[in-house]
């Protein structure tokens, strides 16, 4: 086989349908739409979810629930997980999405009291929970609380 010998599989590529072109062209006069009706005319057809004059699934379904608008999403960290840092460094967002901890380098961080740490460091995040203070001051470390 050579490159000038390669082609499309049989059957793969069609003629554009040219429609409304006579009638000797076999899609003359209605144009492939059939006589009246809501898909004959122009703009026709039904919007997505139609089900034929029947309740919609969508809103045939009980709605529950609540959306709250106004809530805070933060990236979260536990202490268990800080176990790579050396005694004494500062953590801080760059730390953490360096060390591959923090997917979303956008969102506000929250520190979390779930694991244990074995030393003393220097925590820079924008909220934390009173354990995980707690725990970090245990271990001669401090939590420095950024603004959101």
């Amino acid at each position: 086989m050579k490159l000038h010998e390669l082609g499309p599989l049989p059957g793969s590529k069609h003629r554009r349908k040219r429609v409304g072109r006579g009638e000797g062209s076999g899609l003359g006069k209605t144009s492939g739409r059939g006589h009246k009706g809501q898909k004959a005319r122009s703009g026709g057809g039904t919007p997505p979810g139609f089900e034929g004059g029947q309740m919609p699934l969508q809103r045939r379904l009980p709605k529950r629930g609540f959306t709250n608008i106004f809530k805070k999403e933060f990236s979260l960290v536990n202490l268990g997980s800080l176990g790579a840092f050396e005694a004494g460094s500062v953590v801080d967002a760059q730390a953490l999405a360096a060390a591959g901890l923090v997917r979303k380098t956008g969102l506000p961080i929250k520190l979390l009291a779930k694991g244990d740490i074995d030393q003393g460091l220097t925590i820079k995040v924008q909220a934390a929970s009173a354990k995980a203070i707690e725990k970090v001051q245990a271990k001669g470390g401090q939590v420095q609380l950024l603004t959101l």
